[in-house]
């Protein structure tokens, strides 16, 4: 792509010296002549421009190409102009590809200067960035977002509440081809493009993924074809939280010198399959398997009365909308053992469970059933809460419910709960004392199952309820056995382990319903 490359101070310009010096390396004795691609600031093209005619005073052929691709400026003012940003890379690599054919210098600045005028790039961040041993270059409040930067740390031409990647991808590209701007990029339905987008410094893999996503869905609906889609770390501003979003109107010989191998090794790959020169969103594959229903209907096992029914849904109703009260508990126990979001995750089992459940006069949940109402629990907390949470309490309600198939006596319920440890044991790998869901469980299951023989089941029901909240309270001295918290030093694990607690939180409600 580029013979050489000159670096200045952090945001600085090099000093003409330096670019002589690279100058010199690739031209002296060259008969091809030198291109010097420089971004559009004042600094680079003074001391670019020095040393341009330094050398050709020396007798080198050098020409200069000057990337100016920024589309955030919204004025007519006089300023210093549109900055060069991401693009730059592109025409590294478009012109990088056209030596390497062996064009002449003429030929290559004629295309790369036309080039120039087929791009834009917008940027957006979270987060401003510090140059080494300095404060941020600007401030910027955490339910902000700063559109328009440059890549020098300098703050953009608009301030904005947060909003999803939807949206913000939308903001960039309808800013950026607004013809009431005067730095617009001008794009038609059926153009071809390119579309590169690039990590500012500090955002994730994921979130680029989700931008670039966005970003072909906006595009494709406006009815661009992007044939090319450039996804990394291309060109950053230090360690700031954002990304920019360059396109590049595409013709035959910009996508050759695009596709053209380099070792380069800050250049990343299209995402294109192998074998296919031109990116194509596919269409929505069709699955084999139509079973996609969670809710599992009545299969002929015993059945409630109308009474107990409704009972069964109004508990139903009480545990769900406990566990979405408890997420912030939850989450806030999770931070000293695991990665914070076990309350996020059986609030959102939760949450889906009470949209399905329906109301009392028109329930989505066959719950005249109680196996098929465990069964399709089980789905839906297995589809929607996900996590091992999610496959933990899938596994537990799938071998609850054979227990309920024949009856719905006290005694089924307490086998099941028996047979829903179990599973979970068996598969989960833990044990009492790992510091688990199961030092809830187990205490409130033996519980329940003695005290049946001498205790009416509403009695016997809470005596299990305090025995599962004193093993959820002696999981704070617990060393874990099992889970992220095996992971995380013992000194750290003084508080009770969030899932035994959720299973006491759910028990109580259960527990709660039932008494009224």
């Amino acid at each position: 792509m580029l013979s050489t490359a000159i670096a200045g101070a952090v945001f600085t310009s090099p000093p003409p010296n330096s670019i002589q010096a690279a100058v010199r390396a690739v031209g002296k004795n060259n008969p091809g002549g030198v291109l010097m691609i420089v971004k559009n600031y004042t600094g680079d093209r003074l001391n670019f421009g020095l040393a341009a005619e330094r050398a050709k005073a020396e007798g080198i052929s050098v020409d200069m190409v000057v990337v100016a691709e920024d589309c955030a400026l919204t004025s007519t003012d006089k300023t210093a102009g549109r900055r060069g940003l991401c693009g730059t890379v592109l025409m590294h690599k478009i012109a990088g590809a056209l030596a390497e054919e062996g064009k002449t210098l003429p030929e290559i600045v004629t295309i790369a200067r036309d080039t120039a005028t087929k791009m834009g790039t917008i940027g957006v961040c979270l987060s401003p960035c510090s140059v080494p041993g300095s404060g941020p270059s600007f401030c910027i409040q955490d339910d902000e977002m700063e559109l328009g930067l440059g890549i020098h740390g300098e703050a953009g031409v608009k301030r904005t509440k947060l909003v999803s990647a939807k949206e913000a991808v939308k903001m960039m590209l309808d800013h950026m081809t607004n013809p009431k701007t005067t730095t617009h990029l001008s794009v038609s339905a059926g153009d071809r493009v390119a579309c590169m987008v690039n990590n500012l410094g500090g955002t994730s893999v994921l979130e680029l993924n989700i931008v670039a996503r966005e970003a072909v869905c906006y595009l494709e609906g406006r009815g661009l074809k992007v044939d090319r889609m450039y996804c990394g770390t291309f060109m950053t501003s230090l360690q700031m939280a954002g990304v920019s979003i360059t396109l590049l109107k595409l013709d035959d010989t910009l996508c050759r010198c695009l596709d053209a191998p380099t070792s380069a090794p800050g250049w990343s790959k299209p995402y294109l399959p192998r074998g296919v020169t031109d990116r194509q969103t596919p269409g929505q594959m069709t699955i084999d398997d139509s079973s996609t229903d969670t809710v599992v209907s009545g299969d002929g096992s015993v059945t409630l009365s109308q009474e107990d029914s409704v009972r069964l849904y109004n508990v139903l109703s009480a545990v769900c909308l406990s566990l979405v009260a408890a997420e912030g508990q939850l989450n806030s126990l999770d931070r000293e053992a695991g990665d914070g979001d076990c309350g996020t995750t059986v609030s959102r089992g939760a949450k889906s469970i009470l949209s399905k459940l329906g109301t009392k006069d028109n329930t989505g949940l066959p719950v005249t059933n109680p196996s098929s109402v465990a069964l399709s629990l089980a789905n839906i907390v297995e589809t929607d809460m996900g996590g091992s949470s999610g496959a933990l309490y899938s596994l537990f309600l799938t071998a609850a419910a054979k227990c309920l198939k024949t009856s719905t006596a006290a005694a089924a319920w307490s086998m099941a709960l028996q047979q829903g440890i179990q599973a979970v044991t068996r598969y989960g790998g833990a044990e009492p004392g790992d510091r688990t869901m199961l030092d809830a469980l187990y205490p409130a299951s033996a519980t329940l199952e003695k005290e049946l023989s001498r205790l009416p089941p509403l009695e016997a029901f809470a005596k299990a309820v305090e025995e599962a909240q004193k093993g959820a309270d002696a999981t704070a001295g617990m060393k874990a056995g099992a889970g992220r918290a095996s992971y995380v030093g013992a000194v750290k694990l003084n508080q009770p382990d969030p899932g035994a607690v959720a299973v006491t939180i759910w028990m109580k409600a259960a527990l709660a319903s039932l008494k009224s």
